[in-house]
């Protein structure tokens, strides 16, 4: 089944009919939208002192999307990356810095003033700057620290780094997650989502094999391994042949919405039907794209692994499980359409679902709780 295009002529822009298809037992979903508006806009009007810069600057006066989620004390944490008003008006062009916004429904955030994850003259400096920190994914660990994984920008390269707090406001950070010699030392490489599982009613980072498992790429998907959710071993596809090589597990799908490719969305989640993957997918633009969504747009799709071999398909779905419809999710930075997930969490026996909006503002969607969906 399709999802069809429907023209409204008094508006400017083409909408998507969607067709509710039915979703697998082991799939997270259907999304509905509980508010009819971003959740977290720019803020002009709130100053940062920068310590690599030496004086104050507008630290989401352009942008503030692409967020992670986590629940806290009762509470919904909500990661955000904000882009300033400095450097040229072109994507990943700004620098960015991490804000926190808190909440007790999950729909209606407080801001804190200034960020907390950003640049600074420390270890990580070179690989963070002036690009900065980006689009971050987080999770709770075992013994109580959250982990984060995120874009290290610094307008020339780019790799996921790792930072560990107690509090959230408070970090450490780690340098890139697949280490700084070897033979991926030189890989350009984002997007990590840590495996998580449900443990008293939230999400936690779970060891299968005894080990901490973490999808990550855009363009291809691919798994890594830890023992410590800080120093990460990338699965290879022929590891005593050609090391260097990780093992590809996602990839384009020609007439799809991740035509264009797939890229690793929030932290995965064990369940007892296999580990269901959220990944962003953005259509092509040529004659293999899916002709049923903007060219370029990013969609949210899932894929189910095998919970006793993590590297294993076993289903992907065909079509988005979520996609852009909302003006704000259609104009802004990317106005080809972005509902770019990256925060997934339980809350008020409820999934949300937090997503950057056209790389300018944050949103949320939630989706009921399905038996599947809970702990094997």
């Amino acid at each position: 089944m399709r999802y069809r295009l429907s023209l409204t002529l008094c508006l400017p822009f083409l909408f998507l009919a969607p067709l509710r298809a039915q979703l697998p037992s082991w799939a997270i979903g259907p999304f509905t939208r509980p508010v009819n508006a971003p959740i977290l806009r720019p803020n002009a009007q709130t100053l940062f002192d920068d310590p690599i810069l030496g004086h104050p600057v507008r630290w989401q006066a352009l942008h503030t999307f692409n967020p992670a989620a986590i629940v806290r004390h009762g509470k919904v944490y909500v990661l955000y990356r904000a882009e300033d008003d400095s450097g040229s008006m072109q994507i990943g062009m700004h620098t960015s810095r991490l804000g926190l916004a808190v909440s007790s429904d999950g729909l209606h955030f407080r801001s804190l003033p200034t960020p907390i994850f950003y640049p600074a003259p420390d270890a990580q400096q070179s690989r963070e700057w002036p690009g900065g920190v980006e689009d971050p994914r987080i999770v709770q660990a075992p013994d109580g620290r959250y982990i984060l994984t995120y874009t290290q920008w610094n307008r020339e390269t780019y790799t996921i780094g790792v930072a560990v707090s107690r509090d959230l406001e408070h970090w450490t950070k780690y340098g890139p997650a697949l280490g700084v010699s070897g033979p991926y030392a030189h890989l350009m490489y984002k997007s990590g989502g840590i495996l998580t599982r449900l443990h008293r009613g939230h999400l936690v980072a779970a060891r299968l094999h005894g080990r901490f498992w973490m999808y990550w790429g855009e363009i291809e998907i691919r798994l890594a391994s830890s023992t410590d959710l800080i120093h990460w071993t990338p699965v290879e596809s022929e590891p005593s042949k050609t090391p260097g090589h990780a093992l590809v597990l996602l990839h384009d799908r020609a007439g799809h919405f991740d035509s264009g490719f797939p890229e690793v969305g929030p932290p995965p989640l064990l369940t007892r039907q296999g580990i269901v993957l959220l990944y962003n997918g953005k259509n092509g633009s040529g004659a293999t794209s899916d002709t049923a969504l903007d060219p370029g747009a990013y969609s949210v799709g899932e894929a189910l692994f095998s919970a006793s071999d993590p590297a294993h398909l076993q289903a992907r779905i065909d079509q988005p499980v979520f996609f852009p419809q909302q003006p704000w999710e259609r104009s802004g930075q990317y106005a080809a359409g972005t509902t770019f997930a990256e925060g997934l969490v339980r809350f008020h026996h409820r999934w949300f679902l937090y997503y950057g909006c056209a790389d300018s503002f944050v949103s949320v969607a939630t989706a009921p709780l399905r038996a599947s969906s809970s702990h094997p």
